[in-house]
């Protein structure tokens, strides 16, 4: 049986108000790309169509039913209608994906996630992009087209530029929701040392807000805590683990973050 899953990141791009083309006349290589916000250049979105999918089987998560012989239609970025084939028009000019043949599933979506890998010594940043860039496209061909990324694992805020570059179209990616270095409390003996790029390090309530706000400053959509660690179980199958931030730390992170 083939899978189609839906995903209107394949079929529709993200148009965003400060990219513009280059000034003409453009003397480079292939057709006139586009500028984004740091000037650098890159292919120009399409501009947004209709879409028409016709599907064979269409699986509705709502109601948990298998739908049969449905047409989606969808124009930009949004599904403007959908029905059963004999009811719904499709738009003229509209293109037609034809999954007759195949199920169509929605949109998948991972809420932890880590685009990056923790970075071996000596790797350089750009090996880590790349790198992060194959997971996520990963992730969208196999169905994810919306994910919640848990941390950047030591590769500082680079999960924000890389959901910038999605959202501005240089990057085929899911639409992703970041956390940038997380925060962690640093007032144990064996605390997590100091690092830039792994994660904010608090000992006291000033600093637990001051690492909110450098988050919020950096474009983050999540702010991830580690109220707890050191897992473990008993024999019996019971959990084990160490509280860590105090009470206090861990309100004024709460409240910073509200």
């Amino acid at each position: 049986m083939r899978i189609a899953i839906f995903s209107l990141s394949l079929f529709a791009a993200t148009l965003v108000a400060q990219v513009q083309p280059p000034p003409a006349p453009w003397r480079g290589a292939g057709a006139t790309p586009c500028v984004g916000s740091d000037g650098g250049v890159f292919k120009c979105t399409p501009a947004s169509q209709t879409i028409a999918v016709k599907a064979g089987r269409l699986f509705d998560s709502k109601s948990g039913q298998m739908l049969t012989r449905q047409v989606v239609i969808i124009q930009g970025e949004r599904i403007t209608d959908l029905g059963p084939e004999a009811q719904t028009k499709v738009p003229a000019g509209a293109q037609v994906i034809d999954f007759s043949e195949a199920t169509v599933l929605p949109g998948l979506i991972d809420a932890h996630t880590h685009m990056f890998n923790t970075p071996k010594p000596g790797m350089a940043r750009e090996a880590a992009t790349l790198i992060a860039i194959h997971n996520l496209q990963a992730d969208l061909r196999s169905g994810f087209t919306t994910a919640r990324d848990m941390s950047s694992h030591g590769n500082g805020y680079a999960d924000v530029d890389v959901r910038n570059a999605i959202n501005e179209g240089r990057v085929d990616g899911p639409r992703f929701q970041v956390s940038g270095r997380g925060i962690v409390w640093g007032g144990a003996a064996n605390a997590t040392p100091d690092n830039p790029l792994a994660s904010n390090v608090v000992r006291n309530v000033e600093e637990a807000r001051a690492a909110v706000r450098e988050h919020v400053d950096h474009g983050v959509d999540w702010i991830k805590l580690f109220p707890t660690g050191a897992y473990s179980f008993t024999p019996t199958g019971e959990v084990q683990y160490q509280l860590t931030y105090p009470m206090p730390v861990l309100q004024a992170l709460i409240d910073e973050a509200h």
